[in-house]
């Protein structure tokens, strides 16, 4: 039941009149309220980046969270109900996605939702210990494309750095 009342809002959204624009600038910007990042930026994941974390997060991406209907199967944001959205959903695997956040702000946006764009907040259908194993998995993507860490540490240990630097948006 559960499941079909996510997957009954992702079709509303999807066929629905588009979404207000999102803030003007960069695409990397950041998709928390202003009067809320840093706050965003200080939540500090509570769970161990364990393997049975991320599989956890894997299952729930997949299920009961509903991630893979607009971010896809491969988190490219090429899910069966991204096309129309605008802005279109993150591309996890974008080495500029884990450069400008922390994952205090992908966290809040999960819990919350990101206004001015189809991203509605799931914190009445997650519990925040499970939004969390979403945000362990999510770094499976960037893994995979070599791009370790963000604002902070990633699982590599490695400081996110290189090409967006300067683009980096405060």
């Amino acid at each position: 039941m559960k499941y079909g009342i996510a997957a009954a809002v992702f079709m509303a959204l999807a066929w629905a009149d588009p979404p207000l624009p999102a803030e003007e600038g960069h695409f990397m910007a950041p998709r928390v309220p202003a009067h809320r990042l840093a706050e965003a930026r200080a939540l500090a994941n509570p769970l161990s980046d364990s393997a049975e974390t991320v599989e956890r997060g894997k299952g729930l991406y997949h299920g009961k969270g509903a991630c893979v209907n607009c971010h896809g199967v491969t988190g490219e944001g090429d899910g069966t109900f991204a096309q129309g959205l605008d802005p279109s959903p993150r591309n996890f695997h974008h080495h500029g996605f884990w450069r400008h956040r922390t994952d205090g702000e992908i966290f809040w946006v999960i819990k919350h939702g990101s206004p001015g764009t189809a991203m509605i907040g799931f914190g009445d259908l997650l519990t925040d210990d499970e939004v969390w194993a979403i945000v362990h998995y999510l770094h499976d993507f960037a893994d995979e494309g070599g791009h370790h860490g963000g604002m902070g540490r990633g699982r590599s240990g490695r400081h996110g750095g290189g090409c967006c630097d300067r683009d980096r948006v405060p």
